[in-house]
């Protein structure tokens, strides 16, 4: 006797040996115990999930001598026959090579007739969908209203292009993938029966690379034997396979998170030698790392997985961004690989994308050493020379930034930041003090880049100049010497503003103007000043208001402080716009939802959505609208409008959408209303027109509903 493969040795006989489809079990079983029979079934699925299998158990369970049976005997002329497919009353017809109308037509005639030996004529058409149009046609009425003994049994692995008209007149059974513990177990009592050694990393290879299909699997399974002549192992299925080793693939990973190119570089060469299909490398990397992710979220392996130990090594060293991250390179590289050069290089890239996107720890290292941190340290270790100079940089602005001090006999005490009082010498400019934020600390006066030494001789000239002609830097000096002003810490930036010496002095948020004994202030057109950075024109401080208010003594001068002193320090106004707060959805009503829904910036699918929807209920998370036609929720405009939504609100918000009869509260209907209002009144207008009149009074004339235009 010639060898049979497992794939068709172990098809299953009856509905109890079925397996991973007890949904489609649980419905026929009871259908043929409670004698509930339909005349046509549609099994859908992709390829060995158990079509033609179904369709012959039920063709047995139909025909079977004890009668209509869940159970069928398996030793009756009917299920003998049927099972080795020379049964007169059960037809496989390939729709594939049959997909004429003339075939059809043949057969349909053939079905009027009653059956030969059975109970029931059963018709099973594989592969339905590759019918034509006019033979889908030719069968709708006898497919509709078959003889009582015809039973039609139709497959397809697509059924999305079968025609309505057809899947109306069918129950529809939706048959589901098998997953990769169902084959596996399954594969393991097969090879168990057929006195076969296997491992269960191999059979686990087995059903994985069988992509949901028993059939594929056991195909797979009688490959794996004759390519092992032996115990099946992973390391041999593997090898069979073309798949990477799960030894190799973990130590791809781990080369990976350490950031070790070299041995990324040896696993790809190792591939290459071995002629593994690269592709299938790097989605068996995305696999791992997915289990990896999931590993870290729940904190545990599945305590049946044989790689637990690697996978919990691997999620105590990938960051949940990392593994993302390469899960992402290692998906999107795999669809690019056809355009790389060629598969080796593609691979090679992707890996080294991964350690792009993700710097090295020395880097890290290096990075932090040079902020002047320790690794894994917010706090700097030591003062770095850009953070010295920032010092030098500060304690020179504030030496040589003194701030003078008014007294009401008019003298004036001369202080520093920190520092002893400090003298500028002549003819220098003011330093510029540091602009307030966060990028003060990057600010370098222009009075340290001077060098101490320098400083120092240029203070000696500096004091020796002032001498030679008379004039001192102190506090009683008299001559054309400018005026100093020290601006307060966080003061609003000082620019380059010539400033004449008043008659008195004067103290402002704590800067001292104080005159120059025997200096009478010049007399010269106003200084253009550069753009302060608030706005002068909108000054809530009127000038003639602040004029009458200030009072002959300059040293009881009243100030705003709560407006004035947030202009000089902020360098702003004080009254600042405060933000209009996000609506509420929780508070919008039937009635106000048209207007918003008018005027939100939305278009196509997603306006004709909102126009024509109900508001019906919010909260915080969700948004309830009720529609009358369901095509207006397709097409992207749900999704767009929920988009929409959520920004108005400034929250993220979940749309769902009711559908039932709407009333008036849609923006559609209130625009309706109003535009018929208008044609009522425009026609009213009209009729009263003395014109209109006269024309009726003379000639009958009537205006035609709907012939006059509203404004």
């Amino acid at each position: 006797m010639s060898y049979l493969v497992l794939a068709r040795k172990w098809r299953p006989r009856t509905f109890e040996t079925l397996v991973g489809q007890e949904h489609v079990v649980r419905a026929l079983t009871h259908a043929l115990s409670s004698g509930r029979l339909h005349h046509a079934w549609l099994f859908t699925g992709t390829r060995g999930v158990g079509k033609t299998t179904l369709s012959r158990i039920l063709a047995k369970s139909l025909n079977c001598e004890q009668g209509v049976t869940a159970q069928p005997c398996g030793h009756c002329q009917a299920c003998t026959e049927i099972d080795a497919g020379r049964y007169v009353d059960y037809i496989e017809l390939d729709a594939a090579s049959n997909r004429g109308v003339d075939e059809m037509t043949q057969l349909l005639e053939q079905a009027i007739y009653a059956p030969s030996a059975g109970r029931y004529k059963v018709y099973m058409i594989d592969e339905v969908h590759m019918l034509t149009g006019h033979a889908f046609n030719a069968m709708l009425k006898t497919l509709e209203e078959p003889p009582g003994h015809v039973k039609f049994i139709l497959a397809t692995t697509d059924p999305q292009r079968i025609p309505v008209t057809v899947l109306s007149r069918c129950l529809q059974f939706n048959l589901k993938q098998m997953t990769v513990p169902a084959m596996a177990e399954h594969l393991a009592h097969v090879l168990e029966d057929e006195s076969i050694e296997a491992e269960p990393q191999a059979l686990r290879l087995l059903a994985q690379a069988a992509a949901g299909s028993m059939r594929d699997a056991l195909s797979l399974a009688d490959q794996a034997i004759s390519y092992a002549a032996g115990p099946l192992t992973a390391a041999v299925v593997g090898e069979m396979l073309g798949t990477l080793d799960q030894h190799q693939l973990v130590r791809l990973a781990q080369a990976l998170a350490a950031h070790d190119a070299a041995g990324v570089l040896a696993v790809a060469d190792d591939l290459l030698a071995r002629g593994l299909s690269f592709r299938a490398a790097l989605g068996d990397l995305a696999t791992l790392l997915s289990r990896v992710a999931m590993t870290r979220q729940l904190g545990q392996a599945p305590a049946d997985d044989p790689q637990a130990d690697d996978l919990m090594a691997l999620a105590g060293r990938l960051s949940p961004d990392v593994l993302q991250l390469f899960y992402t390179v290692a998906v999107h590289s795999r669809a690019e690989l056809a355009l790389a050069p060629d598969e080796y290089a593609g691979f090679v890239m992707a890996c080294l994308r991964m350690l792009a996107l993700v710097p090295a720890p020395e880097a890290a290292t290096a990075d932090m050493a040079n902020a002047g941190q320790h690794p894994g340290s917010s706090e700097p270790s030591e003062p770095s020379e850009s953070s010295e100079s920032s010092e030098s940089s500060e304690s020179s602005e504030s030496s040589e930034s003194p701030i003078s001090s008014g007294k009401p006999d008019g003298s004036t005490v001369a202080s520093t930041k920190g520092a002893d009082t400090a003298e500028m010498p002549p003819g220098r400019a003011l330093p510029e003090p540091p602009l307030p934020g966060p990028s003060r600390a990057r600010q370098t006066p222009r009075s340290a880049q001077i060098p101490p030494s320098e400083q120092a001789t240029a203070e000696k000239e500096a004091s020796k100049d002032a001498a030679d002609t008379g004039h001192s830097l102190g506090p009683d000096s008299a001559g054309p010497d400018p005026v100093r002003i020290a601006p307060r810490e966080h003061a609003a930036p000082v620019r380059d503003i010539a400033v004449e010496p008043p008659e008195r002095a004067v103290a402002v948020q704590g800067i001292t103007v104080e005159p120059i004994p025997g200096h009478a202030p010049a007399q010269h057109a106003p200084t253009e000043i550069d753009g302060p950075p608030w706005d002068l024109d909108d000054d809530p401080i009127p000038d003639a208001d602040f004029a009458a208010a200030m009072p002959d003594d300059p040293v009881d001068l009243p100030i705003r402080s709560a407006e004035l002193s947030a202009e000089l320090a902020g360098g702003r106004r004080s009254r600042v716009r405060s933000k209009k707060p996000a609506p509420d959805p929780a508070a919008m009503t039937p009635q106000a939802w048209p207007e918003l829904a008018a005027r939100l910036p939305v278009t196509g699918a997603a306006r004709a959505l909102a126009l024509n929807s109900e508001w019906v209920a919010a909260d915080d998370t969700q948004i309830r609208l009720r529609v009358a036609i369901r095509t207006l929720s397709g097409g992207g405009g749900q999704e767009r409008l929920r988009t929409v939504l959520s920004e108005h609100y400034a929250r993220v918000l979940r749309l769902a959408i009711e559908y039932g009869e709407t009333g008036e509260d849609t923006a559609h209907a209130v625009s309706e209303a109003e535009q018929a209002r208008r044609q009522d009144d425009a026609e009213r207008a009209a009729e009263g027109h003395p014109l209109v009149q006269a024309l009726g009074k003379q000639f009958g004339a009537r205006i035609i509903p709907g012939s006059v235009r509203p404004a």
